[in-house]
């Protein structure tokens, strides 16, 4: 599993592309979120697990980074080959990349 800061998942951003999984509820995906994600809020991430391709690179994203370290780690040790965890999430990005995104 990588842990990406902000800024590397940025530059790393422009050699790959990640399946994007947005684990935040519906209220904060509608305040942002990246143009090429997708919601999965983490609630209903294990009835929706088989939905998730294991061989996929995916990038784990929330508000802060805490529920997406979870999810991250959990989808890690069930089998999932390749996962990135967003440091400091989404309310970093808007902080350290995209200025123009939401705060909340």
């Amino acid at each position: 599993m990588k842990n990406f800061s902000s800024i590397d998942f940025d530059d790393y951003l422009k050699n790959n592309n990640p399946l994007i999984l947005d684990i935040r509820e519906q209220w904060e995906w509608d305040k942002c979120h990246f143009k090429d994600s997708i919601l999965l809020p983490m609630g209903q991430i294990i009835a929706n697990i088989d939905k998730l391709d294991k061989s996929k690179e995916t990038a784990i994203i929330c508000h802060h980074g805490i529920r997406s370290m979870q999810v991250a780690h959990y989808l890690d040790s069930i089998g999932f080959t390749s996962i990135i965890n967003l440091r400091g999430g989404i309310n970093a990005w808007a902080k350290q990349v995209d200025s123009s995104m939401a705060l909340y």
